[in-house]
């Protein structure tokens, strides 16, 4: 009976160092992690216990539906199919994805977001754990530009005079 222990000792150990085979695990990160409102957000991470082709990405923070938006419009619930995809490079279960705020639909405010990865094309609250990871982007306002001077209301006058006496002269026939 004292030799049965040591043996489940080891078993026990065995079973809880070794990993489940087949967990899925998805990680996420995002870079810069405080952007300005207008830049190029690079959002990649891994996939593991799993063979897919495709992560689905969604946005969520102030001013947006509660279940997620697309990155591309965030006037777009998530849902139904409705995802920004990432593909993902099988040889090595990485992916990344190019998310340019100076070109998506909808307004994006300074403040705090949380961009989402999950397995599976499904809404925010049906996706597994483990299935999913998130990650929080800080935007700051866009960078403030000086205002363009207009110009002196007598340059485009004096252009037209100059142009017109030139025209004119091209046109007098001498005699």
């Amino acid at each position: 009976m004292h030799r049965v222990w040591p043996a489940l000792l080891v078993a026990s150990l065995f079973v809880l160092g070794v990993p489940v085979a087949g967990a899925i695990g998805i990680t996420i990160n995002a870079t810069p992690a405080e952007p300005r409102v207008g830049d190029t957000v690079t959002v990649s991470g891994t996939v593991t216990g799993i063979s897919t082709i495709a992560v689905y990405l969604f946005l969520t923070g102030p001013g947006l539906d509660p279940q997620g938006v697309t990155l591309d419009n965030i006037n777009l619930p998530t849902g139904r199919g409705l995802f920004t995809t990432a593909p993902v490079n099988m040889q090595n279960n990485t992916w990344s994805y190019a998310w340019d705020t100076s070109v998506i639909i909808g307004t994006l405010k300074p403040g705090k977001y949380t961009v989402h990865v999950v397995a599976s094309p499904v809404e925010r609250m049906r996706f597994n754990e483990g299935e999913s990871s998130s990650v929080d982007i800080t935007f700051r306002p866009p960078p403030v530009t000086e205002a363009e001077t207009p110009l002196d209301p007598v340059l485009p006058v004096a252009a037209c005079v100059i142009g017109s006496v030139l025209y004119l002269g091209s046109r007098v026939r001498r005699g």
